[in-house]
């Protein structure tokens, strides 16, 4: 899945949800559709890693 940080040049460690094309680039990554990356961020917050480890669940 998700192997490098979403912008490599600045290591971001948070996603902006309200970034489309951030979401989008995510949820590809993630191997998951924006709806359910919006629900995860809900739940857990925007930190990259914890989204990602809640998703792989």
């Amino acid at each position: 899945m998700l192997t490098e940080p979403l912008d490599s040049k600045s290591g971001k460690t948070h996603l902006d949800i309200y970034d489309s094309q951030q979401r989008s680039t995510m949820a590809s990554r993630l191997g998951v559709s924006e709806d359910r990356l919006k629900r995860a961020v809900r739940l857990v917050g925007t930190r990259i890693t914890t989204l990602k480890s809640y998703l792989e669940r």
